[in-house]
């Protein structure tokens, strides 16, 4: 049966395994991120890295993450001319999108929707010139994503995002049976922006993160859970611990390691 493998690894962070064994990490923040137990040096195979911005804790890792795996980098159109300049050549390694357009690598599209955040490159984004400092940039922009893959899953990513709408449209033409929203209530939306996001989108679970103590934003679980049983009652939220898996096999799910 057609299914998906989702690694929570920590924060925003997430790793995919599509039943053709296709990997991609999404918001790969390894090294520096407090809740995650896998760094860089531990990554041995990676096939496509999505960033949704430029914030140090979603481009994180991954320019370095490319160029040890051969990775292919999928992000905003200003997010692959940073690519480029870490040695990502634009269009074959770092493949740009903004919000509407699609890319495939393998047996996924990528389709980038859009998401309401702030815009900002992280200073490790840009090669640093000797003697200047370090100047804001502005970000391209900040996108969530689909993700269809061809068994027929779809996984609708927001990123960091407030509540909008759209969201409702976009649950409408991807039909995803997979979100993953944020809910730490004070850089994105929270518990009940969330709950009321799951009822747009109406996927078969949703997955909370960039949430939690270490981060600053701690988010009451249960009450997100209590909220999407009265929104939408065909969800289930699916909390996962970082480091943990959940494998979607049509329309159900198991969690394990």
């Amino acid at each position: 049966m057609a299914h998906i493998k989702i690694t929570y690894i920590g924060h925003a962070s997430f790793c995919f395994q599509s039943q053709k064994g296709t990997t991609i990490y999404f918001d790969a923040w390894l090294d520096e991120n407090p809740l995650s137990r896998l760094k860089l040096a531990k990554v041995e195979r990676a096939d496509v890295v999505v960033a949704s911005h430029g914030h140090n804790d979603h481009i994180g890792d991954s320019f370095a993450l490319c160029k040890k795996t051969r990775a292919k980098f999928v992000g905003n159109y200003e997010l692959c001319l940073a690519a480029q300049a870490n040695g990502l050549k634009l269009g074959s390694r770092a493949l740009p999108l903004n919000p509407g357009g699609s890319t495939k690598v393998k047996d996924v599209r990528f389709t980038m929707v859009q998401a309401f955040h702030s815009l900002s490159l992280s200073p490790r984004v840009l090669p640093t010139v000797p003697g200047e400092e370090s100047v804001f940039h502005a970000d391209g922009a900040v996108g969530g994503y689909v993700m269809s893959f061809d068994n027929g899953i779809s996984i609708y990513n927001t990123s960091d995002t407030c509540l909008f709408s759209d969201m409702q449209l976009i649950g409408q033409m991807h039909g995803p049976q997979v979100a993953i929203l944020p809910v730490g209530g004070k850089f994105t939306m929270g518990v009940r922006e969330a709950a009321r996001a799951t009822s747009y989108i109406r996927p078969d679970i949703v997955i909370p993160c960039h949430y939690g103590e270490p981060v600053g934003q701690p988010a009451d679980i249960d009450e997100l859970k209590a909220q999407v049983e009265f929104l939408s009652p065909n969800t289930e939220v699916v909390a996962l611990r970082p480091g943990q898996s959940v494998t979607y096999t049509a329309s159900s799910y198991r969690i394990g390691r």
